[in-house]
């Protein structure tokens, strides 16, 4: 079982819509996963904006995409969630359903920081 930053088993991100690299709710990752999708985020107005900004409109539906909308939960790269962080729009994370590889690009405070509502 994979593990999540907290150190527990990793949780079910979304099933409405259905997130992770491999289309299972769940924010597991491989090494066929380059952009490292472990990120479990309430995805926000700013950072759709942000992540559109950088070339990925998370907005625009897609083939086995509905395209997302502020609240929705989705499993973001590691990478774009830092480079979020770092413009000060990182966008509120579920910690339990985070995967632990994610503490290779961010820091445990950094996400509990960010950790959204239950």
């Amino acid at each position: 079982m994979a593990r999540n930053v907290l150190g527990g088993d990793l949780a079910d991100c979304s099933h409405d819509p259905v997130t992770g690299f491999y289309r299972d709710g769940c924010c597991e990752t491989g090494p066929d996963d380059a952009g490292v999708h472990t990120v479990c985020a309430r995805v926000t107005a700013e950072f759709l904006s942000f992540s559109a900004s950088r070339g990925n409109d998370l907005t625009r539906p897609a083939p086995q995409f509905p395209g997302l909308e502020p609240g929705d939960r989705w499993c973001l790269c590691a990478s774009r969630w830092k480079e979020a962080l770092d413009a000060g729009v990182a966008p509120p994370v579920v910690l339990e359903a985070t995967h632990a590889r994610t503490l290779e690009w961010v820091d445990l405070a950094d996400l509990a920081a960010h950790r959204a509502p239950e």
